[in-house]
């Protein structure tokens, strides 16, 4: 079954910090047996905030088709769980980039309940300019590297989260 996506934010050139461009309430099909958002989901959740920040910062080309195949490939996804989800559960995603350059950015998306404001989960992710006719790696188009750089100077003043460029280990780093 193939996800449906929201339809694109228009960019403004108002850069929130950070910012919210994904709610919604927990889905049926993200459930498990036991009630709650299976693990595989909340990378769900995490790439409708991918879609939700790619075609915002595309627009007005905010749909695939309308980008000549310049899009992005997800190279690295982290997630930590911090809390379960149920159904109907509000919920939206705070989204912080992290880093970019010509042909790369990180995103870090805290997934939080919204009636409680409890973060839920975080995913941090890695992107890569990709082009889908050549399939091949290519830097992002000019207005995407420019809007790029606006969001990186406006999320310049936020802390860095401290889940960020953790990955995995069994001791606490």
């Amino acid at each position: 079954m193939s996800e449906t996506h929201d339809a694109p934010l228009p960019w403004t050139g108002q850069i929130d910090t950070p910012l919210t461009l994904f709610r919604t309430q927990v889905r049926r099909e993200w459930l498990d047996e036991f009630d709650h958002v299976n693990t595989a989901h909340y990378i769900t959740i995490g790439d409708h905030a991918n879609w939700a920040f790619w075609n915002w910062i595309n627009a007005p080309k905010g749909q695939p088709d309308q980008r000549d195949g310049h899009e992005y490939a997800v190279v690295a996804s982290q997630v930590s769980y911090l809390d379960e989800l149920a159904f109907e559960t509000n919920i939206h995603v705070e989204t912080q980039l992290l880093s970019f350059d010509a042909k790369r950015f990180i995103l870090f998306h805290r997934i939080f309940k919204s009636d409680s404001s409890r973060l839920a989960a975080t995913n941090e992710v890695k992107f890569l300019g990709f082009n889908l006719v050549e399939r091949r790696a290519e830097a992002f188009q000019p207005l995407v590297a420019e809007r790029l750089a606006v969001v990186a100077q406006a999320h310049a003043s936020l802390e860095p989260p401290a889940q960020a460029g953790r990955g995995i280990a069994l001791s606490s780093r």
